[in-house]
Formats: structure tokens, C-alpha cells, sequence
């Protein structure tokens, strides 16, 4: 089974993701983890890649398609693959049908996992960290017993621009924008599954296996 994952940066893709690969024993291609290898090995996808990130632009989606391209040909993609942070973009996604129709596959199911945005801002900017030993914290979920301080070792907390509420719900501005056209273009398909993340993590997970255990039947 060849699965695609959507959901906003705070939904909890990562932890669905690992949990996913483990279920139906099929392979993580996460971009990220793509593009780190391939930078750190210098690839010839990955100095392409470098070029662009050191003049501060956008890698191409030419240089990303080819990176999964490639992966998903080796051998232990070959039982399904779980495609994590891809595609980003409409023509990403229409790509990845190609590639994948090249070699005789399809994209079988996109998971969306759908949290309503203040329920991300809340998640997302509520991220604290340790300027001393980096031990993270979070303001409603795991708080540190004194305020600005951290428990492990006294250091101060701080919020990375990051997790700033204004940055963050202008990544969630980018990402709507960019994702719901992915979104729309798989429900044409009829292989959309809409899950509720604003639930517990074993609840998200049961719900997307009971759906996609469904929906290969």
C-alpha cells in the first residue's frame, strides 16, 4: 500500500507516522530526512539542493521529485511506502502519480489528519526551550514548574522565532494555501481519508488504521 500523509505542522504526523510504518510494514520517505541524507553525503541531488539553499531560495521541485524518485525504486520500497512532507504542492502530487505509474504502482490512500487552526497555534506556539541543555517544554501540555525556568537545570527558557504565534500562523497561512488544493485534487480521486487529530494520539491512530484497513478491503 502506497500512503500519503497530509496534515498541518502540529498535527502529530511524525508519531501517526511512525506508528503507520510499523502497522502496515510499509517504508518512512519522509523529504526532510531525504534531503539531510543527501546533503550530508553530497550527493549530486544533494549538492544541486545545497546550491539553492545557499543563495536562500526554494529547492526546485524537480530536485525533490527526483530525491523520492530514487528512493522509492530501492528494493525495500517495494512493499509500500509512507510518503511524509511530500507532496507539498499540487504539481508534487501530480508528479508522484507519474512516477509512481512508471513503475506499475498508484498512490492507494492520502491520510488528512485535520486540527482546527487555533488548536495548532496553541500547539505550536506554546514550544519553550532550554538555552543551556535544550530540554523542550510546552506552556499547556508540559509546563515547567517555575515559569521561565527549566527544571532539569536551572536554565532560562526561551521561544525560537519559530514557535513565535505571529510565525506560526503564517506557516499555517502557507501551508493551507499550498495543501488544500492536495487535498482536493485526492478527494476527486475517492482516496482521501479525513481523520480527527484534535483527539487523543492513540485515538488519531486507531481512527486512521481503522480507516485504512477499511478503505483496503
Amino acid at each position: 500500500m502506497n500512503i500519503v500523509l497530509l496534515g498541518a505542522p502540529g498535527a502529530g504526523k511524525g508519531t501517526q507516522a511512525s506508528n503507520l510504518t510499523k502497522e502496515f510494514g510499509v517504508v518512512h520517505v519522509a523529504t526532510g530526512d531525504l534531503f539531510r541524507k543527501a546533503l550530508s553525503e553530497e550527493t549530486p541531488l544533494g549538492l544541486m539542493a545545497k546550491s539553492y539553499m545557499e543563495k536562500g531560495e526554494l529547492v526546485p521541485d524537480e530536485v525533490t521529485i527526483d530525491m523520492v524518485k530514487e528512493r522509492i525504486r530501492e528494493p525495500d520500497c517495494s512493499k509500500g511506502v509512507l510518503f511524509d512532507g511530500f507532496p507539498r504542492t499540487l504539481s508534487q502530487a501530480k508528479a508522484l502519480d507519474k512516477m509512481l505509474e512508471s513503475e506499475g504502482r498508484q498512490v492507494d490512500k492520502a491520510v488528512y489528519v485535520e486540527v482546527p487552526e487555533e488548536e495548532l497555534v496553541r500547539r505550536l506556539s506554546g514550544r519553550w526551550i532550554c538555552r543551556n541543555c535544550q530540554t523542550p517544554y510546552h506552556m499547556v501540555t508540559s509546563p515547567p514548574t517555575t515559569p521561565g525556568r527549566c527544571d532539569a537545570c536551572g536554565g532560562e527558557l526561551y521561544q525560537r522565532p519559530d514557535d513565535t504565534e505571529e510565525t506560526v500562523r503564517e506557516r499555517l497561512k502557507v501551508f493551507f494555501a499550498q495543501t488544500m488544493p492536495i487535498v482536493a485534487y485526492y478527494e476527486e480521486q475517492g482516496k482521501l481519508l479525513r481523520v480527527d487529530g484534535d483527539q487523543s494520539i492513540e485515538r488519531v491512530g486507531a481512527e486512521i488504521t481503522n480507516k485504512l484497513r477499511a478503505g483496503s478491503d
